[in-house]
């Protein structure tokens, strides 16, 4: 199954959060194998080997689970909160492609967006989310165009696009890797040379 890192909040019984963290890698294991269309309460349960009624306590219904699910698969990437805007921005773009590797954002990322394009309320969650993600850049980029990392005068919207869509269109359409080097070219190419990596 796939490994799921979720802090549990202190006030919740650690059994519960284990059971919801195992039923959310099933949900993601059977998003990927299956898609959207595949992935029922009932799949789930099987795979996650509990009985629909223990899905049911965590998610009235399949569209709360995909969101828990989608959301757990997000969170694999944090948002760097140290360093200048030029290494924060290296930091988050590595991670985003490191994230790629792992067979559960690149299996379950064609299944989210194919199921996004069938039902409106898939699309609705998955724009939500990916809308933060895309704002949390954009927000950084606006901090490095005020300290002059990042060229000012650009449209801030599109520079995030142009940063995360490399990462996704090598794994998923050319089926390789972006590595930590590649990241750094990228950010050289879109920013201007920025300080070389330690040695």
């Amino acid at each position: 199954m796939t490994d799921l890192t979720v802090s549990a909040p202190s006030d919740v019984d650690p059994r519960v959060e284990r059971s919801r963290r195992v039923i959310l890698s099933a949900a993601l294991d059977v998003l990927a194998e299956q898609g959207y269309g595949g992935l029922t309460i009932e799949a789930v349960a099987a795979r996650a080997g509990v009985g629909k009624s223990t899905v049911y306590r965590h998610w009235s219904g399949k569209l709360g689970l995909v969101e828990d699910a989608i959301r757990s698969l997000k969170s694999a990437v944090a948002s760097p909160t140290t360093g200048s805007v030029r290494e924060r921005l290296t930091e988050l773009l590595q991670q985003i492609a490191r994230a790629m590797d792992d067979s559960a954002w690149s299996n379950c990322l064609p299944a989210i967006i194919e199921a996004a394009g069938r039902d409106p309320e898939v699309m609705s969650i998955h724009r939500r989310l990916a809308s933060e993600r895309r704002q949390y850049l954009v927000d950084l980029l606006a901090e490095g165009a005020a300290t002059g990392e990042v060229p000012a005068g650009i449209d801030l919207g599109l520079l995030a696009e142009c940063l995360v869509g490399p990462i996704i269109l090598r794994r998923l359409m050319l089926y390789e890797r972006f590595d930590d080097a590649s990241v750094r070219q990228l950010l050289d190419q879109l920013l201007g040379p920025g300080a070389p990596p330690p040695r």
